[in-house]
């Protein structure tokens, strides 16, 4: 598989520049222009564009210029769109407009990473994810007894075609689990599609799943084929099973007894052949109790779970995935480093890594440019791994950077609001008080969090 190409067509220079770091990796080759014309240009001249990113927000682009453009290229170009408001109304007149995906800003890189997958599997025969990259159980390095007893039920359960559960914190590799499973099931020769639960808006997400019939809807010039349909003989990863709405759940329900998919806009029922994993950071039953996720359809979801531990609980695994991510370092970016300090290990294994394997690989990404040694030292490591001499004054826990934990804003202040509850005993009044914000906005975010 050939390396994507996505254009970023933005004209906001602020919002750009974070476009481009969360666009920008090892992974993808970047294309930007700031201008509609530009913007025209890319698509026109570049025949090899794998998807577009239309920031419009700013009104300074013509969005359905590009678009039109984009339907008209051979083959047609996938365009995800970010826009200003956050409304059914923006979503729909987008999708309308020909946009594989609407976005409303800001936008947290999960959700931006999981609209280009999205978009790029709809438009790809096999859809298989972008990374042209090993996807099974070799490709899970780890030592740790708990990760060994893990990988061995998942192998185990990889021969049967048993829906499975995983479940983990964020970013302990759970899709990297969905890809092992389907890679040494007899599926392995079917599609493997994914599709974030969280990353589609509400009113969109039915037909993602399940796909709609020409004239369905106003402007719907075209079938398309929704998830399980594009996953037939293969695999259905749904990731943050958590999220999704009570309607689309009922849906998903008679899919899982049945294995039948109803379009929008069509009257017969189309017979499927999938395998269906599901992935959620999410207290399932905690849920089901606050009425927000159907008890019948975790008994469908959970006829064989998988729990990832956090890297927290698994410390002798930190070396060797921090030596790997070195490996891959120095064979693809001339990168100098070999080995880790043994204090610096130290460190590293003592560190409580909130954002799991996720932090841990932007902490490699960050030494990779800053030690010029071939040994990390506990000097090289950054200030949220390697704390201050004696107390931590305000001063240098003010240049403490919440970014390398590698999480979304929203996995970020959701933590927070854990925290402050847990040190509260529960008492929102006291964690309102911690959090210095009022009761009311505190049991808001609580319900926007689906937090107890």
């Amino acid at each position: 598989m050939h390396t994507p190409i996505i254009a970023l067509i933005s004209a906001d220079p602020s919002s750009r520049t974070v476009l481009e770091e969360t666009l920008s990796d090892r992974f993808t080759t970047l294309l930007t222009a700031t201008t509609t014309e530009a913007g025209l240009q890319l698509l026109t001249q570049r025949k090899d564009l794998t998807l577009v990113v239309c920031d419009d927000s700013g009104g300074r682009i013509a969005r359905a210029t590009l678009l039109a453009q984009a339907r008209q290229a051979v083959p047609p170009v996938p365009v995800v769109v970010l826009g200003q408001l956050d409304s059914a109304k923006a979503a729909l007149d987008a999708v309308r407009e020909g946009a594989t995906d609407y976005l409303p800003k800001p936008v947290s890189v999960d959700a931006i990473r999981a609209a280009l997958l999205s978009a790029h599997a709809a438009h790809t025969p096999a859809a298989q994810p972008l990374p042209d990259r090993p996807l099974g159980f070799e490709r899970i390095v780890s030592v740790s007894p708990q990760m060994q007893l893990v990988k061995h039920l998942a192998q185990e359960v990889a021969t049967t075609d048993a829906t499975v559960l995983i479940t983990g914190e964020s970013g302990t590799g759970k899709e990297l689990f969905a890809h092992a499973i389907h890679a040494a099931s007899q599926r392995a020769k079917g599609p493997f599609v994914a599709l974030n639960c969280a990353g589609i808006p509400e009113h969109l997400l039915e037909s993602e799943l399940f796909g709609y019939q020409r004239g369905a809807f106003t402007d719907a010039k075209q079938s398309k084929p929704g998830r399980f349909q594009m996953a037939e003989g293969g695999t259905l990863f749904l990731d943050e099973i958590g999220e999704m709405s009570l309607s689309a759940q009922a849906k998903l329900l008679r899919v899982l007894q049945d294995h039948l998919v109803d379009p929008l806009g069509d009257t017969r029922s189309i017979k499927v052949n999938i395998r269906v994993i599901a992935a959620t950071n999410e207290d399932l039953p905690a849920q089901i109790k606050a009425g927000r996720f159907r008890l019948d359809l975790f008994y469908r979801l959970n006829v064989y779970q998988l729990r990832i531990p956090p890297l927290r609980e698994r410390p002798d695994d930190i070396e060797p995935i921090l030596l790997s991510f070195l490996d891959y370092a120095r064979k693809n970016h001339g990168c100098r480093i070999h080995r880790v300090d043994s204090e610096a290990l130290s460190l590293l294994q003592r560190h409580d890594w909130p954002g799991n394997v996720r932090e841990l690989h932007n902490v490699v990404e960050g030494l990779t440019i800053t030690c010029k040694s071939d040994t990390i030292q506990p000097e090289h490591l950054p200030q949220t791994v390697r704390p201050a001499k004696g107390a931590v004054s305000n001063a240098s826990a003010e240049k403490t950077s919440l970014l390398a934990f590698g999480l979304s804003f929203q996995e970020m202040e959701k933590k927070m609001l854990e925290e402050a509850l847990r040190k509260a005993a529960g008492n929102v009044s006291e964690a309102s008080r911690l959090l210095k914000m009022t009761r009311n906005t505190l049991r808001y975010r609580m319900a926007k969090y689906h937090i107890s």
